[in-house]
Parts: C-alpha cells; structure tokens; sequence
C-alpha cells in the first residue's frame, strides 16, 4: 500500500540534525516524502531537497494548520498518508513502520497517532504532560467509548499521526480555516462517520514544548477559539469532565516526586493563564481582530 510523508516546515533548521537521520534509519520508507515549507529563512529547503524530499515552498500567509495539509494530500499519490512535524523525532527506526501497522490493523480505522516522549533535554512540567496525553498502552477510540472518555474520545495529534486516505476523503478531509486542533476536527468527523481512532503506542516519537507562561495562555486561547466556533464537538462528545483536575493533580504528583514542590505557585499560575486563555478564545467572538492578533500563538491567522 502505497505511503506518503508530509511534513509543514518553517525554519527547520535546529531540529534537521537530529530528524533527517531519524528518518533515514526508518524501516520503512515512505513511496513519496513532500515537504511544505512556509517561505523558511535559513537552508531547510536545501538541506529537505539534498535528502530526497520533494518540497513546495508556500508564503507564510498561506499556511493554515488544516488547509495547508488538506492542500498536501491533494499533492501526493498515496493511500496512507503519515503527517509529522519538524520538531517531532521518531524515537527508534519503526516509528513509521508500527504507526501505519496500528493504522492498518482494523478496517475501521481511519487515523491512528502515535505515542509522544519528551525530548531528551525536557523540563519536569513539558515531560509530565507527555506521560499524562501519551501512556504506554494504546487503545482504539469509537463513538460507543464518547460516555466515559467525552472530548478526549476524538483526540488525536497531527505532530505524528497516519491517516486512511480514503476515510479522510469520504469525510471532506482537513477543514480549509482553522486556527488549529484540526487533527481533533478529523478525528471526531470520523469517529461520527463510523470509523475508529487508534492511539498507536508502539509508534514513538519525541515531542515536547518548554512553554513560558505566556505562550501557555497564547496556546489556550488558541484552544478556546477553535472549541468555541466547533461546538459541535463537545455537543456530540461531551467535555472532558474533570480532566484539567486530573491534569493538576498529575503535575503535583510529579513535583512531589522530583522534590520540587517549590514550584507549586508556577504551576498554579501555569493553570489558572490556560484556563483563562480558554475561557477567553472561548468566548473571544466579540474582541477586536488586533487584539486576538495580540492574545493567540497562531497570530498570522487573524490577518
């Protein structure tokens, strides 16, 4: 069954040493390998063209989290199509390999998404969100499993995820305008299509994000606009009903655990900016352009 990769880029260069090896010791290497690359200002195209990659330079102000990759798909000949982000490191050489495997697996199946480890220099608080989103034991996700898992039934994460193109097609693929979370967008349009989500465990890469506080509230409040204008997904799914508790607690635990609860008032802070960030995208519809311009990570969307 024919592969593609497709990876959005933007400046890649600090993270190419470590991914393009990563990705030449593969077990399995993909049919066709595009690169889509947001005007980069340093050698990423280069470096991407020298190892084989096709890759289609696009202006930044084109790029958009889902209508960029629905954009990739249309460009590749592939059923399978494996998205990975620059900063995503496949951990071991069959990360490519056992993530379309656990896609495969099950004919239902329409995205599967692999296990996120934190980068090897990760602070406490970036490698303990990775062990709370990303345990060791996979599981397949459907609409049946919505009573006990709520909103995290359709979650799925496109910094290293594998999709079934023709599952992808009969739902419309990637919404063309989001301001993110658009793996979240496919997931819960396929699991309402009848098809599955897989957490592909075995399938590992290294992912994580030393956020600052503010760039924590910034990505909330990205979050909060994209639930907000998507009601319909925790209308269908319902909400993920005590999980921000859960979270806390984890990280208390954690902090506990590394004699460092001396952090306490951070991760306090850190807690209280996510859900005002929230809270505020949420129901952001009435604030001024600029000043969403201002609050969100994903800036350039409000242009």
């Amino acid at each position: 069954m024919r592969t593609a990769l497709i990876i959005p880029t933007r400046n890649a260069g600090p993270h190419l040493d470590r991914l393009l090896p990563a990705l030449e010791q593969q077990t399995l290497q993909p049919d066709e390998f595009l690169v889509v690359d947001s005007s980069s200002h340093d050698d990423s195209v280069a470096r991407l063209r020298a190892f084989g990659a096709r890759v289609e330079v696009i202006e930044v102000s084109q790029f958009n989290h889902g209508g960029t990759r629905q954009w990739a798909s249309q460009q590749v000949d592939a059923e399978v199509l494996i998205y990975l982000t620059q900063d995503a490191i496949p951990a071991d050489p069959q990360a490519l390999e056992n993530l379309r495997a656990e896609l495969l697996a099950e004919p239902d199946i329409g995205v599967a998404y692999g296990r996120q480890l934190p980068h090897p220099h990760a602070g406490l608080l970036a490698s303990q969100a990775r062990r709370f989103n990303y345990p060791a034991q996979g599981c397949t996700k459907r609409l049946a499993d919505a009573a006990e898992l709520g909103i995290k039934t359709c979650f799925s994460s496109d910094s290293f995820s594998a999709y079934r193109r023709s599952a992808l097609d009969a739902i419309g693929g990637f919404p063309h305008d989001v301001i993110g979370s658009e793996d979240a967008y496919v997931a819960g349009k396929l699991i309402l299509a009848g098809h599955a989500v897989r957490y592909a465990a075995s399938a590992c890469v290294q992912h994580s994000h030393d956020y600052r506080l503010m760039e924590e509230f910034r990505r909330y409040f990205d979050i909060g606009t994209f639930y907000g204008r998507e009601r319909w997904i925790a209308e269908t799914f319902g909400r993920a009903s005590g999980e921000g508790m859960r979270y806390l607690r984890a990280e208390i635990t954690a902090l506990h655990a590394a004699g460092a609860l001396w952090r306490l008032p951070e991760v306090l802070l850190r807690t209280a900016l996510k859900l005002f960030g929230y809270k505020l995208g949420y129901h952001g519809q009435a604030l001024p352009r600029p000043l969403k311009r201002q609050l969100s990570m994903f800036a350039a969307y409000w242009n």
